[in-house]
């Protein structure tokens, strides 16, 4: 048998460990692993009929060329946001110019099925986001022997209770925060940090949490700009140190207004991001008076090396659809769910996303975390 493995999308910390484990739970077994470079990409810029592209994007993978890669953060495959099934019309690789027209965007899932077939893939294995395995999802309806492992700091996949990299997000973002305290409080000011999260205010939530912040603003409930600034300005009194600190997720909106979005939509229709917490602390400093640290926390938060949870998950992950491979169980995304290991129908990615149940994780009423029972619920709360 011959696996193919990609990653795609946003990095984060566990891919490395996760490729490494199914390279050498399916080694053992007798049979070969593929790497897929770039994500969907490599699958989209490999000419079959030409022996320097299909070694440029395609690379043998076993235990010596895996060895030392679960010691760094990241994906040696590298990453992309490509979706074959949606193409701009500048980004269809010369060698398959001359079989499209008009203005795009084109469905060159043909080619990628091409470039499977040519390289004798018997499985893909792909890693990533709601993004990247809606187009597994696709492959899979094409007829391609198909396994998703959930990944995404965001933990917004549904039909998992856990992604590959959200322990490690929420562990930065708690100590960079913590971190935060000391400047904040020197200077006696505000501090406004923007974490990640599109649609899901999870990251942003679970991280105020433990971190203890005095609001979080989710993308799931717009926020009254005037009345996050009198909680705040009454938490910076209330606090023996004169400070106060707000969390922001990246997708978060102030009512009557729209998400900060930048640039071009991606392949799977996403513009860029970011901003909101700068917007918002100049409104806080214009109608308080008060002096602001913003810090966009950003791609720090999935950057290094994964914790013990993620590597854990990674670990365990890989060997399980590595396992559902070699069995011929395919069609199935990993998951955790109540807890157990287990999988799950991969045309579960194809649900929606997963986001905050705000009636039992949010107070809307003073824009903090509300977390009163934890009995029943998964670890990290929904």
């Amino acid at each position: 048998m011959r696996i193919g493995i990609l990653t795609g999308g946003g990095d984060v910390p566990g891919l490395n460990p996760c490729i490494k484990a199914v390279v050498n739970r399916v080694h053992e077994e007798g049979h070969q692993v593929v790497g897929i470079r770039r994500g969907w990409g490599g699958l989209l810029r490999t000419d079959p009929e030409d022996p320097d592209s299909m070694a440029e994007n395609l690379v043998t993978l076993d235990p010596r060329v895996v060895r030392t890669v679960d010691r760094s953060g990241g994906t040696f495959l590298h990453s992309s946001r490509t979706n074959p099934g949606k193409v701009k019309t500048d980004e269809v690789p010369d060698f398959l110019a001359g079989g499209v027209s008009g203005d795009g965007p084109h469905d060159l899932t043909a080619h990628a099925l091409k470039v499977v077939e040519a390289a004798g893939i018997d499985v893909l294995i792909p890693i990533g986001g709601d993004d990247t395995l809606s187009y597994g999802l696709r492959m899979h309806q094409e007829g391609v022997p198909t396994i998703a492992i959930p990944k995404t700091m965001d933990n917004d996949v549904h039909g998992t209770d856990y992604c590959i990299g959200f322990s490690t997000a929420i562990t930065r973002g708690v100590q960079f925060i913590h971190n935060l305290r000391t400047s904040t409080g020197s200077h006696e000011r505000i501090a406004v940090v923007e974490l990640f999260g599109r649609y899901s205010g999870e990251t942003s939530l679970i991280t105020a949490y433990l971190a203890g912040v005095d609001r979080a603003l989710i993308p799931e409930v717009p926020f009254d700009i005037d009345r996050v600034c009198e909680m705040l300005v009454a938490d910076k009194k209330a606090n023996p140190s004169s400070y106060a600190m707000v969390t922001i997720s990246e997708g978060a909106t102030i009512e009557g207004g729209d998400m900060m979005l930048s640039g071009e939509a991606d392949a799977y229709g996403h513009r860029k991001l970011g901003g909101i917490g700068q917007v918002t602390g100049e409104l806080i400093k214009e109608r308080t008076g008060e002096g602001i640290v913003y810090q966009q926390v950003g791609y720090l938060m999935r950057s290094g090396s994964p914790d013990s949870l993620d590597l854990m998950v990674a670990t365990n992950y890989a060997v399980m659809a590595a396992d559902l491979a070699l069995d011929g169980s395919t069609g199935r995304m990993v998951a955790l769910r109540n807890g157990s290991y287990t999988s799950v129908p991969i045309a579960v990615t194809g649900e929606g996303v997963k986001r905050v149940d705000v009636d039992e994780l949010y107070d809307v009423a003073s824009y903090r975390p509300k977390v009163r029972h934890v009995r029943g619920k998964p670890m990290f709360l929904y």
